[in-house]
């Protein structure tokens, strides 16, 4: 239908895998758009699993009703090139019954000739049909314009301004019972069975000289095991509660290893820019020898290089062992994130190592770094001007980043660095 061509298009990506048959996305995917200053989190839900009515009855009603609880817009794409459909009047039915604003998108109608087509779907009784094209973007601008006014610009942020802690890592690791552990008694159900947390939770933590809110999220499972429509918006919370956060602790299982589940949640905090404390936990139920801890440590930096400039912790949140210093961690990494070195301290130290290694010339041409400077971001990020800056290849970036890091603490903090023209 193009559902997932136009969150590509929203989303500015390839995220989604685009086939010329449905039922394409049997997983979700999720993405940031900003449309005229307007940031918002889109999630292309998929299409249905292709079977029988009643697996329409049973698994597309139950995702209707729960994307019409979760989100603050809803936009619901129909087939101009394929007409109205049976299914379409049902979908139709349940979100005329919502209070969620819905857009009636019509999809492929990629010339003004084929607008007729769309007029149809008014049947359906949702208000205004917008014809768009999602392959070659007819329409979109309009769709966006309106969608972004429709989001409650008033809306309050209802947390305090405190640094924000989410605990994150696959099902079943500890992430509830740690935070039990640091707030001494049992704000969450805590059970052995995976999957139990279906919602993130905010709670402020005030103790031992630490303030700051902290998150429990349901556990982010690999995307081929999330079978429950309601898992997969737990999903979503834990995302949002990534995006929302300053720091966060990557719990994993000792036992278990670190994992590509673990990796991939590993990404998606770096690439979401957030500092991150990786909490090795059910450490106590580890045969070990001299050395396990630093191979276990020499284990997972292989897995997240090239950043692996990342504090990891051995825990057992049963007999809370060094819990406590997870915390002092987390706090550390949180003031990371603020630090500010100054242009003159920039250049005294690092313009030095880079006239002794200096970025590989290009066509004949050597490259030279003129000044360096840190940008005012909420996260680290350097520019480096000179003379040829689309000549300098990534391993120098990295090569750069790694003596930044050596000179300076961000350590457990994703740093950028960008090439300037001076």
């Amino acid at each position: 239908m193009g559902k997932s061509t136009l969150f590509n298009r929203l989303t500015s990506s390839r995220q989604a895998i685009v086939e010329e048959s449905s039922g394409v996305t049997r997983d979700r995917h999720y993405g940031r758009s900003d449309w005229n200053g307007v940031e918002f989190s889109v999630i292309d839900t998929g299409g249905y699993v292709v079977g029988s009515d009643d697996v329409f009855e049973e698994e597309i009603r139950k995702q209707v009703i729960l994307a019409i609880e979760e989100a603050d817009v809803i936009v619901f794409m129909v087939d101009a090139k394929f007409g109205l459909t049976g299914m379409d009047e049902d979908v139709a039915g349940v979100l005329r019954r919502s209070d969620k604003p819905v857009f009636l998108v019509a999809n492929k109608v990629d010339n003004p000739d084929k607008i007729g087509e769309a007029s149809e779907f008014y049947a359906l009784g949702l208000g205004e049909v917008y014809p768009v094209s999602a392959m070659n973007g007819g329409g979109t601008g309009d769709l966006l314009d309106k969608i972004a006014n429709a989001f409650d610009k008033d809306v309050k942020e209802e947390i305090p301004d405190l640094p924000r802690f989410a605990v994150v890592g696959r099902p079943n690791v500890g992430k509830s019972s740690l935070v039990n552990a640091f707030l001494g008694n049992e704000r969450n159900i805590v059970t052995p069975v995976a999957g139990t947390t279906r919602d993130s939770i905010y709670t402020r933590y005030n103790n031992f000289g630490f303030e700051f809110m902290l998150v429990d999220t349901a556990g982010l499972r690999k995307k081929a095991k999330v079978k429950e429509n309601i898992e997969f918006y737990s999903v979503m919370r834990s995302v949002r509660a990534i995006e929302n956060s300053d720091v966060c602790f990557l719990m994993i299982d000792a036992e278990q290893g670190f994992e590509s589940q673990d990796q991939n949640i590993f990404q998606l905090i770096t690439r979401n820019k957030k500092g991150v404390v990786i909490i090795v936990n059910k450490w106590d139920l580890v045969e070990k020898e001299t050395n396990t801890h630093l191979d276990f440590e020499k284990m997972v930096k292989g897995q997240i290089a090239p950043f692996t400039d990342v504090p990891i912790i051995f825990t057992s949140v049963p007999k809370k062992q060094r819990i406590f210093k997870a915390l002092e961690l987390g706090m550390q990494v949180y003031k990371n994130k603020s630090n500010q070195v100054s242009t003159s301290k920039l250049n005294e130290i690092l313009l030095p190592i880079i006239q002794k290694t200096p970025p590989p010339s290009a066509r004949g041409r050597y490259i030279k770094v003129k000044y360096i400077t840190q940008l005012k971001t909420p996260f680290p990020a350097f520019v480096f001007f000179c003379n040829m800056p689309q000549y300098v290849k990534d391993p120098y970036k990295r090569f750069l980043e790694n003596k930044i890091r050596e000179q300076f603490n961000f350590s457990g903090i994703p740093i950028q660095i960008f090439f300037r023209k001076k």
